[in-house]
């Protein structure tokens, strides 16, 4: 009988992680064991660099054309790192190539739907309370993309109550970005995690910060400060 063949698909958060390899090689690491301990036939690899600016996903749609013309099944490392994108549970879903998850190796295409479907709630709710929070914001007199009349610029004598309005806002975008990771946090600040160690954790998985950059200390006590609100 012919050995399985794959297809690996890895991603990474930023371009710098991308060039470092930070988080790539443990996804490498676990398909390479997976195959390896299961006698199968790793022919290619797709790495995906995502920014958190743009939706679609080139090397994912190069990664399934190339299951489909070698007849081969795509492996990913860690199906929780991906659970939550949208993008990529529908693509793998509308595309009809089979997957394994080297962290999940039971999983099918059942499970892609309770996690699309779980998804796709989170990024409503997501949705709706930060546009809650912005109606309120301007409900309280808050002009969104403009200084209120008579504000002055931070730090030339910036309008208190202009400024702590734009906090609000700020805060109220961060928990909810941040939201589902939270309790990750705190959990690997419980174990005793250094927030340096816990940020490099974050970048390891995979996880990116809203602006697409690495994490760092600061980022990751801003994250269980908002989840205590």
């Amino acid at each position: 009988m012919m050995a399985a063949r794959l297809v690996a698909y890895y991603r990474v958060s930023t371009a710098k992680q991308g060039a470092s390899g930070l988080g790539l090689e443990g996804q490498e690491a676990a398909v390479a064991a997976y195959a390896k301990s299961n006698n199968f036939i790793l022919l290619r690899s797709y790495t995906e660099v995502e920014t958190g600016k743009r939706s679609d996903r080139p090397e994912l749609a190069r990664a399934l054309a190339d299951c489909k013309l070698s007849r081969a099944t795509l492996v990913i490392a860690k199906l929780d790192r991906l659970s939550r994108n949208v993008h990529f549970l529908s693509g793998l879903m509308e595309s009809g190539v089979d997957f394994i998850a080297c962290d999940n190796p039971h999983a099918n295409r059942l499970t892609l739907h309770i996690l699309a479907a779980v998804a796709e709630d989170e990024a409503r709710r997501i949705s709706e309370r930060t546009k809650a929070a912005l109606a309120a914001y301007k409900a309280r007199g808050g002009v969104l993309g403009a200084a209120r009349p008579g504000a002055r610029r931070l730090g030339g004598g910036a309008n208190p109550v202009a400024a702590r309005r734009a906090g609000e806002v700020s805060a109220a975008r961060a928990r909810d970005a941040y939201a589902h990771l939270a309790p990750l946090v705190a959990r690997w600040e419980a174990e005793g995690l250094s927030h340096r160690r816990i940020a490099a954790r974050l970048d390891a998985a995979g996880y990116a910060t809203r602006s697409g950059k690495p994490w760092n200390h600061t980022q990751v006590s801003r994250v269980l400060k908002y989840s205590a609100y």
